[in-house]
């Protein structure tokens, strides 16, 4: 039952976070952003599927470094690291679920546009501002979200699709108000689209439920039938 109304729980949390809890004090916000995360952490430990345990795991470990990440932005690279651990995570999740159709692997031609265009971009801003020392953190960290968006897509599963692109469209948000220019309603857009991203990698889980053996055995069996 815990996990009918633990997404009703999340939303609301989040929205406490976004719109209600003041910048100030600083501790006081960071346990606020936390909140959602432990509850979506726990929403996807209840939900795991007992034939992927493995799968469970390593996007549980995902789902927690990038929670570590919430609360270490402050210090930027720290934090930057702890999501890039993260992303790691979720692409190893997700190619153990790798389900091959070309339709789905030409989808890394625009992915990979996508990322050198804003990496191209983000460079260029770091340049001018003599942020030099981001250049390297910032390029190795979109190769790494690029690669787990894809490896999203092939896994073949639409919750982990979608929750991966609204992580690199929170990203993108929050590299480009940080480096470019500044965006009207940043931190809201951001944040919405990384608690959505969360939730949904994390509901992910449901989907992968049924095991590959256990798919070809409902196979065989409707062939059976007919």
């Amino acid at each position: 039952m815990k996990e009918k109304w633990l997404p009703y729980l999340i939303l609301m949390m989040g929205i406490i976070y976004i719109f209600v809890v003041p910048a100030q004090p600083q501790g006081v916000k960071i346990l606020f952003k936390l909140i959602p995360m432990l509850l979506i952490i726990f929403y996807a430990y209840l939900i795991k599927p007992k034939d992927k345990q493995k799968l469970s795991a390593i996007l549980l470990l995902g789902l927690f470094f990038c929670m570590l990440g919430d609360g270490l932005l402050i210090w930027f690279v720290v934090g930057l690291t702890a999501f890039l651990i993260g992303h790691i995570f979720y692409t190893v999740g997700f190619f153990t679920q790798w389900k091959f159709s070309w339709p789905r692997a030409l989808t890394i031609i625009p992915i990979a546009i996508y990322g050198f265009v804003m990496g191209s971009q983000l460079v260029e801003a770091l340049q001018t501002n003599q942020q030099t020392a981001l250049m390297i953190p910032v390029i190795v960290y979109i190769i790494a979200i690029s690669l787990m968006f894809w490896s999203a897509v092939m896994s073949g599963n639409v919750a982990a699709m979608i929750g991966s692109g609204l992580f690199v469209i929170s990203d993108s948000i929050l590299a480009w108000n940080k480096f470019v220019e500044q965006i009207i309603y940043s931190g809201e857009l951001i944040m919405i689209t990384y608690y959505s991203a969360q939730f949904l990698i994390a509901y992910s889980l449901k989907n992968f439920f049924i095991s590959e053996p256990y798919n070809m055995g409902l196979i065989e069996e409707k062939a059976s039938i007919k």
